[in-house]
């Protein structure tokens, strides 16, 4: 995978012992006009798939989060647009799935289970070797990064 300043900021933040939602949103949050410790309690209880309930990638979300912020919707009668939010969404989703056939954090990790203990694991040199957390972060912002610029030349 290629990088740039996005993906390189977000993996910077993770190996920092930021979630893997916190370090992708983070790593936007000048551009999106956030002030850092706003943006870190804003997508603090994305990470480890949602509060590590191990649901949808805290990356991934992160990527939404981005792209609502930047594309979303604001009117609720508004259905043509809200269908092109929703398209965009799954875009990018679809992007993710294409390297790592999945958006979902157990998958992702190959958990049989749901691990739902609140008890985040200590971040070890073993830590970052077994998980391909640092390489997701890193994915998921180059892809929303990718997605943005591609929209400034449409």
């Amino acid at each position: 995978m290629e990088e740039n300043k996005y993906s390189q900021k977000a993996a910077s933040l993770f190996t920092e012992g930021y979630n893997c939602a916190q370090s992708v949103f983070c790593a936007f949050s000048d551009e999106l006009g956030i002030d850092f410790e706003t943006a870190l309690k804003l997508s603090s209880s994305f990470g480890g798939g949602m509060g590590r309930l191990r649901e949808v990638c805290g990356a991934v979300s992160a990527m939404f989060m981005i792209a609502g912020l930047k594309y979303g919707y604001t009117s609720p009668d508004d259905d043509k647009v809200k269908a092109e939010h929703y398209t965009r969404i799954q875009k990018l989703a679809e992007e993710f799935k294409k390297t790592n056939n999945s958006i979902i954090c157990r998958e992702l990790l190959g958990l049989d289970i749901k691990e739902n203990s609140p008890i985040p694991a200590k971040r070890t040199e073993q830590y970052y070797k077994d998980r391909p957390c640092e390489q997701l972060v890193k994915e998921a912002a180059y892809i929303i990064s990718n997605y943005i610029n591609s929209t400034k030349h449409s």
